[in-house]
């Protein structure tokens, strides 16, 4: 079985190898904008009943799953469930994650299930390798909205609405990027502390406090007819967040009442204050890059813009040095 897996694994390494190579030579990237049009659609789906919802949505999330794992998490309830948004081109960034602090075996007793999170590509090729990877990891749930940065919000629902349908007995679970190192000791055994009794409405992460962007230059652009108002409520950074499960389906279900917004941190930010829940500040939460120092490294839980080459080594570097101190 092993060499099996492993001889798969290198194939779809060479796949991916391949065909990036040839993407970047012979086609040019893609973007899309906009989200897709909806009408006259039934909240009802299969794979989704969270009881009565009583008015008319305004942002019925009406995508079908096309890659699914609904199994996760039947024999074993996790205690934490992480959520990883990703796009096709990053396999290098997923399989260091699988392979470093996103290995789902690291901590003996303690259930982890890590998922990464995608749309559909405008590309078959892309689809059709991401499909394999899935074959061969089980670790990648996917819905047929279209993969882009002005859907990021719409990936986040997508695990929201997975946790909620089929883990929602899970304690906790973190939403997070493919470039950020998590120092996992210090979420599992500081922040959540397994041997304590798991938190109710609880959100924590680097919380923001700000208001819109109208320069339409800038990548955080919000334009007044979409937000009017002058100031965001407070929202955690999409780098990492933490929160307890029970929130996913709340957040969920608040977002079908909710009209849609591109920037998906505040969107969720939109959520929490009509739900009544306030995200506690944690300074271990760092959405910026920073220089790597082991005795650095063992006082954060998240840390932006890693490479997978430098999260082989931070977490290879911090393994191996546990015993030393700081």
């Amino acid at each position: 079985m092993a060499s099996k897996v492993s001889c798969l694994y290198v194939l779809t390494v060479v796949c991916w190898a391949s065909a990036l190579w040839y993407l970047s030579i012979t086609r040019p990237t893609s973007s899309y904008t906009g989200h897709r049009q909806l009408s006259s659609i039934s909240i009802a789906r299969k794979n989704v009943s969270f009881g009565n919802i009583r008015t008319r949505p305004i942002n019925p999330h009406s995508f079908d799953f096309l890659i699914n794992e609904p199994n996760k998490c039947e024999k074993n309830i996790p205690f934490l469930v992480i959520l990883i948004s990703t796009t096709h081109k990053e396999f290098d960034a997923r399989q260091a994650i699988r392979e470093t602090w996103g290995d789902e075996n690291n901590f003996k007793g303690i259930k982890i299930a890590t998922l990464f999170l995608l749309g559909k590509n405008a590309d078959p090729v892309l689809n059709q390798m991401v499909e394999q990877e899935s074959q061969i990891f089980h670790d990648i749930i996917v819905e047929d909205f279209i993969d882009s940065y002005h859907n990021l919000t719409l990936k986040t629902l997508m695990g929201m609405r997975w946790v909620a349908t089929f883990c929602s007995k899970a304690k906790y679970v973190m939403k997070t990027d493919s470039d950020i190192f998590v120092n996992m000791d210090n979420l599992i055994y500081k922040l959540l502390k397994p041997n304590t009794k798991p938190r109710r409405r609880y959100f924590t992460g680097y919380v923001i406090n700000g208001g819109p962007i109208r320069d339409v230059r800038s990548k955080w652009y919000m334009p007044r007819d979409l937000y009017p108002d002058s100031n965001y409520p407070p929202f955690c950074s999409g780098t990492g967040y933490i929160f307890s499960a029970d929130v996913a389906e709340l957040i969920y279900k608040t977002s079908l009442h909710t009209r849609l917004l591109h920037l998906e941190d505040v969107y969720v930010g939109l959520c929490l204050r009509k739900l009544g829940i306030h995200p506690f500040q944690n300074s271990g939460f760092n959405h910026w890059k920073m220089a790597y120092s082991l005795c650095r490294y063992r006082r954060v839980i998240t840390v932006h813009q890693i490479t997978p080459e430098e999260m082989h080594r931070i977490w290879n570097d911090m393994s191996s040095k546990k015993h030393l101190r700081c």
